[in-house]
């Protein structure tokens, strides 16, 4: 909720979902998720129908693209054949958005936009699946974006350099380097915190809810702690490989620019150790993103410590609560 310029916390809530509802950002089971909205509005009493979501993965493309210069109005109406070349996706399977970034570094005649596509189908399936939540989709946004947003509403965006945000949920990994705040390069990755339960329940053959509990420490007696290490040991090193993968293909296409810190988000940022292995791998400091530092919260309403804990995990949702119809 923002109240005179500044932001406060009114509600804030995680339902989980059981496997494989979602997968690479298509979701498999509508009814499943459907129900955990459902009770989440209802055990928060929210009244406000009007919904932001976010998708990621395959069915979105973003590329900053240099372009021809031109005005907005110019390019709105000729966005599809200016994409066209760009987007591995019929064009007319694909709903398009562009935001002009600024003349090109290259030339004066020419201009730097950010293009983003998302599948339609896609898009439609969240839509609809709101609705049927019995609330309203106003805004569909990227998890890039979302994210984006969170991070300028409580950082200093023209102090903070170049940041790479890295947001690691269940089955996906986001990869986003801002300057100034602004997208400079993004990757996605289809790795997660699902990979740790996976190979937890693969190994002890147990099931997947059982599973679940020993990777969050409910019921490691189950599992010889030496293996559970070296699960969750192969499983940062994935993710920390692809992080550095990814930070040295930025290098590569911008070699005169820096990443100064690297923050973490993300249900599945806080195994243990983490951040050290990212920082010995990338020689980057590592932080944990708050996204609730410059926002508002009553300590008789929320407890503290609760929120310091989730506060990673919420990322993209506080991003998305920023938002209003309209923006950019």
């Amino acid at each position: 909720m923002e109240s005179k310029g500044s932001y406060r916390l009114k509600d804030v809530g995680v339902s989980h979902l059981p496997p494989g509802c979602i997968v690479e950002g298509a979701i498999k089971d509508q009814d499943a998720v459907q129900l955990a909205i459902k009770k989440l509005v209802s055990n928060l009493k929210i009244k406000v129908k009007g919904v932001a979501t976010s998708i990621a993965g395959w069915s979105v493309i973003i590329k900053k693209v240099d372009l021809p210069q031109m005005d907005e109005d110019e390019l709105a109406a000729n966005i599809e054949v200016e994409a066209e070349q760009y987007i591995p996706f019929n064009v007319e399977d694909v709903n398009i958005d562009f935001q002009i970034l600024g003349s090109s570094s290259e030339t004066m005649d020419r201009m730097e936009v950010m293009l983003v596509a998302a599948k339609k189908e896609v898009i439609d399936d969240y839509a609809n699946l709101i609705k049927k939540a019995g609330l309203s989709p106003h805004v569909v946004d990227v998890d890039f974006f979302a994210l984006e947003n969170a991070f300028e509403a409580n950082y200093d965006a023209t102090e903070s350099g170049g940041v790479a945000m890295v947001d690691i949920g269940a089955s996906k990994m986001n990869i986003n380097v801002l300057k100034n705040g602004v997208s400079m390069f993004n990757r996605d990755a289809s790795i997660g915190g699902y990979q740790i339960t996976e190979d937890i329940r693969q190994r002890f053959g147990l099931e997947f809810e059982d599973a679940e509990k020993v990777k969050l420490g409910l019921a490691s007696d189950r599992v010889p702690l030496q293996d559970l290490e070296a699960i969750f040991v192969s499983a940062a090193t994935n993710w920390s490989t692809e992080v550095k993968r990814a930070i040295d293909f930025f290098y590569a296409t911008y070699p005169e620019e820096t990443i100064g810190q690297i923050l973490l988000s993300g249900g599945s940022s806080r195994l243990p150790g983490l951040d050290a292995l990212f920082n010995k791998d990338t020689n980057i400091p590592v932080a944990y993103f708050n996204p609730l530092a410059n926002i508002e919260t009553d300590t008789k309403i929320f407890d503290q410590q609760y929120l310091d804990y989730i506060a990673p995990q919420i990322a993209v949702a506080v991003g998305l609560a920023l938002r209003r119809v309209g923006d950019k």
